[in-house]
């Protein structure tokens, strides 16, 4: 019998060369679901992931479905998965969904964190997951600056993508900084992220609180489509996708 599985997922992407699959390599998370998938059926599923995380940008919220044909229960393919998957991938949960949900064309917002340091050196065992700056930032410049972006705008300027010819208008609904310690917590949400958004948006951030960049050139970076103009893209190691929000709550463990 065939049926939609909903999978959500969390993965620690530092020696992985992204989410998506590709010709180059098979070290990407959706080519590891999709083997276990095939050694568990005997036959190739393809995975549908709501985004594509670039190569080590973590997850701890990240949605996919695949089409399965079998008679495996959701627990059972959940215990499937996590029992042949490596210890740095993991199945929050397996679901039957609707047969019409695609994770990645109803996605309604996506929620992304990314994590900074502002003391010389990071704790042992929080430095792969942290950027470390190693230096104090001006906090209040920054949320000035974030409240300027937060809007529906052209956001050509804060992205690396090579396609010109689709629109980078997003519309930024949040982005907000909390500071715990040394510690710093920046925290976006819109409905949709181009290629490197969140991570060239934070060293555009960083250098504001730096005192490197002005807190109005925001306003020209909106206006005058640039990359070259906005700040530099910080590491992909202090970044995570948090959550996949859609039109109802797929899966009970998003919350909790």
């Amino acid at each position: 019998m065939k049926k939609n599985i909903g999978l959500l997922l969390e993965y620690d992407g530092s020696r992985y060369d992204g989410w998506q699959k590709q010709r180059n390599t098979d070290n990407t998370i959706q080519g590891k679901i999709e083997k276990v998938l095939e050694k568990m059926t005997g036959s190739f599923q393809e995975v549908y992931g709501s985004g594509r995380t670039d190569a080590g940008v973590h997850a701890k919220g990240q949605v996919a479905n695949v089409h399965l044909d079998t008679k495996l229960t959701d627990g059972e393919i959940q215990h499937y998965l996590n029992a042949y998957l490596p210890e740095d991938i993991r199945v929050l949960e397996a679901k039957t969904v609707s047969e019409r949900f695609h994770s990645r064309l109803l996605a309604k917002e996506k929620i992304y964190t990314y994590w900074i340091d502002m003391a010389p050196k990071s704790p042992v065992f929080q430095r792969k997951y942290i950027y470390t700056l190693g230096e104090r930032l001006e906090i209040q410049a920054m949320e000035q600056a974030a409240q300027i972006l937060c809007g529906t705008h052209d956001f050509g300027s804060f992205c690396t993508s090579k396609n010109k010819k689709k629109s980078s208008v997003r519309t930024l609904k949040q982005m907000d900084i909390t500071v715990y310690g040394s510690q710093l917590e920046i925290t976006m949400a819109a409905d949709g992220f181009l290629y490197n958004m969140v991570r060239i948006l934070t060293g555009t951030l960083i250098e504001i609180g730096q005192g490197k960049r002005r807190i109005d050139s925001v306003n020209q970076l909106l206006e005058v489509i640039d990359r070259k103009n906005a700040g530099f893209t910080v590491p992909a190691k202090g970044l995570f996708l948090t959550e996949v929000v859609y039109d109802s709550d797929i899966f009970s463990s998003v919350h909790e």
